[in-house]
């Protein structure tokens, strides 16, 4: 006999996006049923293992208020639970990993904490239920309606019914969406199709996607050796050079994203490759602990998360295909990493002209994976809505904006800023890196097309293979999830639907006072380009 478990709003996914929509349910008094395939909430800041890439003003304002109770409770995790050394203790704005690419690096189980943490007194209080290693397996709707989900846990095989008023997707690939007969897209578009510059010239390709990732957390131990088995499949990827790359994958070799101009990558501190940023290496590119941050003795090295060019995935898609496909290119995917590991250990070049620094270890503890690697891979393109709305690069990118700024939206339900960054994709395309400028989320992204009770709450709003680009990093998605959740509270209280909120002024009015009462900001600062 199935199991029934019944809740006002139910989130499929405990994505970063989705822990941010479950915290503004709850606190609207609603009750949430949270589901997570993997053991962790949290998706890309823990089980995908990838700190937070965020813009530069984040530390005054361009972010909701609960990603910035986020943000400070990550530091006061280290303050009370590490020795800090005094410079750090003294920082204001600690990054324990001092990672180039992010303000505030840090460990995976660190965001973990944090975000059990700030959901800790809905969880106790009974209105929201997290239920991990579960996975939605079919859906029940009746005409433009979800009625029921059915749940299958990945460990025991036992199913359980789902029932509530509002679903939100916040699964990374968008699981929900072909489950439920909602409307959505994939890949990229045509040209033709959305006027966008960078869209391809021919016919859309719905299995062109940006490539996964499936990261790994090491620290270095120079004069030690922890070089691991040698991967099945190292001699492929040994050799494997895609046509795009200036050199085989497993090398220094790589591309300014930006120009796509050869440069040649420093591994550890010091050396003197061409890169990105002075003082760049591969090493300190996202570190999650700096050893200088800590009390000597703390951190035998510097830790950090091995999310680079030469473990991008791409040689084909894990979405809308058959499950032994998926299958395949997951297993490639880890195989990958733990060939680039593997390389690194043993060949990789060294300024002493000798190979291999098999001080790298594979810290197999922090995610306590059999084999060492992330719970689950970095998704940076999932299933899209169909959407009311559609965002287009002629939106943000500043080319198409006479007056410098980005298109205003009169249904905004929050803000964000990221570069239109898209990696080498499953197209066996390159690079797409276009500025963008300070962007606002439109209601209309957020609505699908005929679906009622249905939300997105991650990366799978009504943007393009090219907006995504913008729209699929960490604030920004957390600032989606925080609105769908707020949004489907909202509905249930007034018995309105989210087209109707979007679609009606004075209701949209009143939303957006909401959302602005719980610390959403739906506008940039004038001039913030000047």
């Amino acid at each position: 006999m199935l199991r029934e478990t019944n809740a006002d709003v139910v989130i499929i996914g405990g994505s970063l996006g989705g822990c941010a929509a479950a915290l503004a349910a709850a606190a609207m008094g609603k009750t949430v049923l949270m589901t997570e395939e993997t053991a962790w909430i949290g998706g890309q800041l823990t089980s995908q293992a990838v700190p937070p890439d965020e813009h530069q003003w984040i530390e005054q304002f361009g972010c909701t208020s609960n990603y910035r109770k986020f943000r400070n409770g990550v530091r006061e995790y280290y303050r009370r639970n590490f020795p800090l050394s005094d410079q750090a203790a003294a920082d204001l704005l600690l990054n324990p990993g001092n990672a180039k690419v992010s303000r505030i690096s840090h460990d995976p189980r660190a965001a973990l904490a944090v975000l059990l943490e700030m959901l800790a007194p809905y969880m106790h209080s009974g209105k929201l239920v997290v239920m991990t290693h579960c996975r939605a397996e079919t859906a029940e709707t009746d005409g433009d309606r979800i009625r029921s989900v059915t749940l299958r846990n990945v460990l025991s095989g036992a199913s359980t019914i789902a029932v509530g008023q509002y679903y939100l997707d916040a699964t990374d690939c968008g699981d929900l969406l072909p489950l439920t007969g909602t409307e959505y897209v994939t890949g990229s578009e045509s040209r033709s199709e959305t006027g966008e510059r960078h869209a391809l010239d021919g016919p859309a390709d719905p299995q062109d996607m940006q490539s996964i990732t499936h990261c790994f957390v090491v620290d270095y131990l120079e004069g030690e050796n922890h070089t691991i088995d040698k991967p099945a499949d190292y001699e492929f990827w040994r050799s494997y050079r895609p046509d795009f790359w200036p050199d085989r994958l497993l090398s220094l070799a790589g591309v300014r994203p930006t120009t796509l101009e050869p440069v040649y990558y420093d591994l550890l501190p010091g050396g003197k490759g061409l890169s990105f940023w002075e003082g760049f290496s591969l090493l300190t590119y996202r570190r999650l602990a700096d050893k200088n941050n800590f009390l000597p003795g703390t951190f035998p090295g510097d830790v950090s998360v091995v999310n680079w060019p030469q473990n991008d995935y791409f040689l084909g898609s894990i979405i809308d295909v058959s499950e032994e496909e998926r299958s395949r290119h997951l297993y490639q995917a880890k195989q990958l990493s733990l060939s680039l590991l593997y390389w690194l250990q043993t060949e990789a070049p060294r300024p002493d002209g000798k190979c291999g620094y098999p001080g790298f270890r594979l810290r197999r503890d922090v995610f306590g994976t059999e084999d060492g690697m992330a719970l689950y891979p970095y998704i940076r393109e999932s299933r899209r809505i169909k959407a009311e709305f559609t965002i287009l690069e002629q939106h943000i990118n500043p080319q198409d904006r006479s007056d410098g700024q980005a298109e205003n939206f009169h249904d905004s339900v929050g803000i964000g800023y990221y570069a239109m960054d898209l990696h080498p994709s499953t197209g066996n395309r390159h690079y797409i890196h276009l500025p963008a400028l300070p962007f606002q989320i439109p209601l209309g992204s957020m609505i699908p097309v005929r679906m009622n009770n249905l939300l997105p709450a991650c990366k799978n709003i009504g943007t393009t293979h090219i907006t995504n680009g913008s729209y699929r990093l960490h604030p920004v998605e957390w600032n989606i999830g925080e609105a769908a959740g707020a949004l489907a509270a909202f509905c249930l209280e007034r018995n309105e639907t989210p087209r109707n909120v979007r679609n009606n002024q004075k209701l949209l009015t009143e939303f957006q006072t909401v959302l602005q009462r719980h610390g959403v900001e739906l506008a940039w600062p004038e001039n913030i380009m000047n």
